[in-house]
């Protein structure tokens, strides 16, 4: 994967002799450089190059030179998450429809999977 800044850097210190094209895989404006790199003209071009490549912003650097790298972002990782639910006979009674409602709703948060919900739901009714 090919670096913004080592590519602005390159353009200004060596890019009259084109480095900095080689080094993004631009070969034949690279030898253009080379073959012209007597006039000194290359050498004004790539310092104009070398400023633009640095103000670059990453995502347009890397769509523009490095294409057919998928470049992934940071995802954040799902956590587990415990959950005890208590049994209504364990603890003494309680409103069955408050318990199921408070499954549902860890279930709606992803703390609970499908089949964790029915079957702490299955225990709940079954003890009720």
């Amino acid at each position: 994967m090919k670096n913004k800044v080592t590519a602005g850097v390159l353009a200004l210190l060596l890019g009259g002799l084109g480095f900095h094209k080689f080094y993004l895989n631009r070969p034949l404006q690279g030898v253009i450089y080379l073959i012209f790199c007597w006039t000194f003209i290359p050498a004004a071009v790539a310092f104009i190059e070398g400023i633009f490549y640095l103000v670059m912003s990453d995502e347009s650097f890397n769509a523009k030179y490095n294409t057919g790298l998928v470049l992934l972002q940071a995802q954040p990782q799902p956590q587990n998450i415990v959950v005890n639910v208590a049994n209504t006979a364990s603890t003494g009674g309680g409103d069955i429809a408050e318990r199921l409602r408070s499954l549902m709703d860890l279930k709606t948060s992803g703390a609970l999977t499908e089949d964790e919900f029915n079957h702490q739901k299955q225990k709940l009714l079954a003890a009720g």
